[in-house]
Parts: C-alpha cells; structure tokens; sequence
C-alpha cells in the first residue's frame, strides 16, 4: 500500500475516534461520578490515542522514517516539529498503557482527569495539524 495513502486512511479513523472523545468528554461532565461513562472514556481514549501515534508513525514513515515503537515514533515527531510538549505525549503514552493493562479506581480518577485536562488538547492540536495538511 502506497503510504501516503496509508497515514490518510488512518487519519480518517483517528478523525471518528477523536470526535468520540470529544463527546465523551462532553457527556462526563454532566455526569463526572458514573463509573461506566468513566469506564468508557478511557476505553475511548485508549482507541484515540492509539489511532493518533499509528496516523503519525505512518507519516513519519512517508517521510522516510523509521519509528519502530509508540515511543519511538512520538520521539521522531517531537524533533520534528509535528507535535508539541513531547514528555507529556510521553506520559499520555504511559497513562494509556497503564490504563489498558490494570483497573485501580485511584489510576482510573487520575487519568481521567488528565485525559479531560490535558491529553484531549494535545490529541486536539495533532489533530488540528493534521486536518491542514
């Protein structure tokens, strides 16, 4: 498959999954204590977040890197200017692997919060970045 159409069939769906989040960020707050919107916003974001790092190892791909690893590949866009406030991106990654490997109320309360506070932002900026090129 040619690869600059690969990253662009992953943006579509980096896209649906984004505008999920962005309701699902919308309906917990009017509801910030039910366990199953909590539940399900992470699910959301872990699906999100994953979709985000895959559109941009794609790209970087197309532009001739090799990004190996999430990691690796959020590293690579950082030095290249696609993304911003790399060690956060860092820790999002952290966060959505901790969240898909353990349930702990405390860890799920914490990255709720961050993914409402500051993941939803950083996945908005690539996002918008994207949606220009």
């Amino acid at each position: 498959m040619d690869v600059d159409v690969r990253w662009k069939q992953r943006f579509q769906n980096f896209d649906k999954a984004f505008k999920r989040l962005t309701d699902a960020i919308q309906i917990i707050r009017n509801d910030p204590d039910n366990v199953l919107l909590q539940a399900g916003l992470i699910q959301i974001y872990e699906f999100t977040f994953e979709l985000a790092w895959k559109t941009l190892k794609d790209y970087l791909e197309m532009e001739g890197f090799t990004v190996p690893s999430p990691r690796a590949t959020l590293r690579q866009a950082f030095q290249c200017g696609y993304i911003q406030q790399g060690d956060v991106w860092l820790k999002a990654l952290n966060d959505r692997n901790l969240t898909a490997h353990t349930y702990d109320d405390e860890v799920a309360k914490e990255v709720i919060a961050d993914i409402q506070q500051t993941y939803y932002f950083l996945l908005k900026d690539l996002h918008q970045w994207l949606m220009g090129l």
